[in-house]
Formats: structure tokens, sequence, C-alpha cells
């Protein structure tokens, strides 16, 4: 069905590179009215179309009040965004709903790398999935006839994510002299952040080698070992929904619970996000603490990579909230959470103290966790990818229907009125 001829979509920010530029004109193609905010360089190099692009150029103060002119003038009824976290964003998601209007909210998918997110209203800590229950998410599956859908054979973008990602920044770092109340979002200046992601993508090489000779003596050494799934200490997930005020918190906490529960044949092994990028001192407080609580020996650190190879042979893992905990839980490892985590259920994530987890831990019930897998692929989870070429066009040719759909997809598959998922096929 057609959208009404007055609905409007506001893009506020969107993940680096073009994939909100391709969602805005298949919108403006179905007929609604599009527009785009711009806050820095960096969001004007990747929207298209000039007619629809605002630029703001004020202050973070005074924000709130220009998007409710905004909203007044443009007549929108949609607001899309990617995090709903940021200061500008929550800010919009704050007016957005004492206005009663739709919030279409972005992130990456939780079931990465193979899809992306789409909800309405909140992610991650904010998403519905909090107040949800699997005896809930069972009844819901009782409306779909679909079979879980595999991942595909080959998928992933990780080097069109950081090439973005520089390239975003040199925009904003060389070219941003019309946005003069500009401020990053993040702690770090944006110099800073394009420095970082021209270091990482030049130093992937050198990278991809320690990770295959670290990983070689890890899978080689014939030890029992658990995991600890490291993330971005910016990362809004952790910062925003998890209990640490810094990294260095965590990785003491995992050491500390290590040294007093696990067995002395037992190791650990810190595997560092995707794209860890020397911000925070991870790898240096690592070896400083294993020293401190005499583990030095039987603790390992891994520099990003896939994590497959790691999980197959691991006793358990631990994390934060990170979204990759979902690979844990698919293989039917034991997981101990500590934040905020859209699958932190009690039917599969620990409640063990951390020296009795590692000690002995409980294994999780798997046929919960792929119920609610299944519940996550028939709803906010779509097939694609922000960063590459081939992502964007199959996670476009779902989401455009689930954004002009008038209901939540939450709420579409419970009433049984959810659209025949894609599935993922790809040709080699």
């Amino acid at each position: 069905m057609p959208p009404p001829p007055d609905r409007c979509f506001l893009f506020l920010q969107g993940p680096h590179g073009p994939f909100f530029d391709r969602v805005g004109r298949m919108l403006a193609r179905s007929g609604a009215r599009v527009l785009r905010v711009g806050f820095n360089r960096g969001d004007e190099r990747f929207w298209s179309d000039r007619a629809s692009f605002v630029a703001y150029d004020g202050t973070p103060e005074a924000w709130p009040d220009r998007l409710s002119a905004l909203l007044d003038t443009e007549g929108v009824t949609d607001i899309v965004l990617y995090g709903d976290t940021r200061p500008v964003h929550a800010a919009a998601v704050a007016e957005a709903r004492a206005r009663g209007l739709t919030v279409h909210v972005f992130e990456e998918g939780y079931l990465r790398p193979y899809w992306i997110t789409y909800e309405r209203g909140g992610s991650n800590g904010h998403s519905r999935l909090m107040q949800m229950t699997i005896p809930g998410m069972r009844m819901a599956l009782e409306r779909s006839e679909m079979e879980m859908p595999a991942a595909p054979a080959r998928w992933g973008d990780m080097r069109h994510h950081v090439f973005y990602g520089a390239l975003y920044h040199f925009y904003v770092m060389a070219l941003n002299g019309r946005y003069r109340g500009f401020r990053p979002h993040r702690g770090i200046t944006v110099l800073g952040e394009f420095r970082l992601h021209l270091a990482r993508l030049l130093l992937m090489p050198v990278h991809a080698v320690e990770r295959m000779i670290a990983t070689q003596r890890i899978r080689l050494g014939g030890f029992p070992y658990h995991l600890v799934l490291m993330q971005l200490a910016h990362d809004a997930s952790f910062r925003m929904h998890g209990p640490f005020a810094t990294m260095t918190e965590f990785i003491d906490l995992c050491l500390k619970g290590f040294a007093e529960g696990a067995p002395r044949h037992h190791h650990l092994v810190f595997k560092a996000h995707p794209l860890e990028d020397g911000r925070s001192p991870v790898l240096a407080d690592l070896r400083r603490l294993a020293a401190e609580y005499g583990v030095a020996d039987r603790v390992h650190f891994v520099r990003g990579g896939k994590l497959a190879a790691l999980l197959n042979q691991a006793r358990s893992a631990v994390t934060v909230n990170s979204t990759a905990a979902q690979q844990v839980l698919w293989r039917g490892l034991p997981l101990k959470v500590f934040g905020a985590a859209v699958y932190s259920q009690p039917e599969f994530c620990s409640p063990q103290p951390l020296p009795e987890f590692f000690a002995q831990p409980r294994r999780p019930d798997s046929r919960a966790y792929r119920d609610y897998r299944h519940y996550l692929l028939e709803t906010s989870q779509v097939p694609g990818g922000f960063y590459s070429a081939r992502g964007r066009r199959h996670a476009l040719r779902q989401v455009i229907d689930m954004m002009l759909a008038p209901t939540d997809p939450y709420d579409a598959l419970a009433q049984g009125i959810a659209a025949p998922r894609q599935q993922l096929v790809v040709v080699q």
C-alpha cells in the first residue's frame, strides 16, 4: 500500500557511507517526502539530493529548538536515525515521542554480520525486546510457518566499514568550515578519529598476521579456555547500557574472577572488537592486571578478526553486552552477561557469580535460544549490510516496505500480518 501523500521522513545521522542516501531515494520513489539534516561535512557528502538537505550549523544546545521548528514547518511524520543514544538523536527521540511521531532506528545487526537491525522507538537497551519473554515470543511464532533462515556462505564488509569511516572523518576534518557549531559525540577530536581510522586501514595486513599467530597458539595449545568478548570502550552499548565506566574495570573484573575460580590448567582469551583502534590502552592494561593477579602465563589477547575459530573450542564466554554473544549462544556455550542486552534472557544467560561461572559454567537452554533467534529473524533482523554495495542491495529489498508498513515488525508478527521474509541466497 502506498504511503499517504503527507508522509514525511526526516533522516538524521546514519552509518558511514551511502546507506541512508539509498534508503531516502527509494522512499522518495514510493511517494513519500524525504528530508535529511546534516551536522557536518561527512553527513553532507553522503546525501545526493541537495534540495532535500538541511545543514545544521548551530551548537548542540540549540538543536532541540531547531528540530522542533523543523518538525512544525515541514510536517514531519517519521524520524529515521542510526543509534538512539548520541545526543542529537536522543533529543530527537524525546521530541518525537512527545509528538507521537514514528521513530525508525537502524543499528548493527543483533545477529551480525549477516543482518542489520531495524526497530521502532529504540534499540539495544531501549529496544522493545528488553520487555519481552521467551514464552511470549513462542506465542507470536505460532503464526509463522517459515523455517529459520541460514546465514549465507560468504558475507562481510569490514574493509568497506573502515574505508567509509576514514573517508567520513576526512571530510569532517578537512572540509567542515560550514559547520561551526559541530562537536563529535565521542570524546575525541575529528582529527584523532581520522588518524585512528586511517592507521587501522593501513595496519590491517600487520594485524592479520598477529591475529593468525595468536589464534594458532591458542588452538594448538591443548588447554581448555574461556573467552572474553571485548567491546569498543566508546561504543554506545558499553557506555549507556553497561555497569562499567571504562574497559579497564571490565578487564579487572574478568581477571579477578578467573584467578579466584578457574581451574589452574584453564586459560582466558580476550578477543578484541574487530574495530578496536587503540584509543584505549586495553592491551597494556590487560598485561599489567594479569601480572598482578598472577595469571599472566594463562592469559591471551587476540586482535579482532572472526570469532568462529576461537568459539568452536571454547568452554564459555563472558561479555558486557556484545552482540557477538549471539554466536556463543548459537553454539550452546555458557554465557555470562554484565550489561543490559537484548538477548539477556534467564533461559540462556548464566546468573552465577563470575568465579563460580569460571569453575563450572552453567549451560544455556539451547531450544529457548533457537526460538529467540527465530523470533528476531522474523521481526527486526533484515538480511544485508550497511557498507558494501551487495549488502545494501539485500537490505533495501526488505527494509523499505518495513518502514512504510503501518505496524511495528514485532506487532506485525504477533498479529499475523508480517510480510514474507527474504531468504539469504549467495550466488558464488
